[in-house]
């Protein structure tokens, strides 16, 4: 945390958190400049909390938000997305490290719990 403040000058603008760690979320609050922004969009287990001293809030002026989703609409943004991905400008394929078949399923799992997957594409067979 030293080298990082140390590095920006007193901390980083944004900070983002996607693990779903609550340490890792206390680390990107930590490194947060003053009148910076800390995100998370990890999905931690809901018995973990995230401690942060009240005062810290109203001292730092920074800004503690979540997202769920990207904060998507799904009705709004899904046509939006397809657009993108047809035009290509949304490269959806960079996303995905695996596609599997329905009968490899249990591969699928065995890789993110291994944590050697990020995204898998289960595709079907259309008859």
């Amino acid at each position: 945390m030293e080298q990082v403040l140390e590095i920006t000058d007193g901390g980083v603008d944004l900070a983002v958190e996607l693990a779903g760690s609550v340490p890792a979320l206390e680390f990107g609050w930590n490194i947060t400049r003053r009148g910076g922004t800390c995100v998370t969009a990890g999905l931690p287990h809901p018995s973990k909390a995230l401690s942060v001293p009240a005062a810290a809030l109203s001292v730092s002026e920074k800004t503690l938000r979540g997202s769920y989703v990207g904060s998507c609409v799904p009705k709004r943004d899904i046509p939006r997305f397809a657009d993108l991905m047809m035009q290509g400008r949304l490269p959806i394929e960079k996303l995905m490290t695996h596609t599997l078949s329905l009968d490899e399923i249990n591969e699928g799992f065995e890789r993110l719990a291994e944590g050697a997957a990020i995204r898998q594409v289960i595709t079907f067979d259309q008859d």
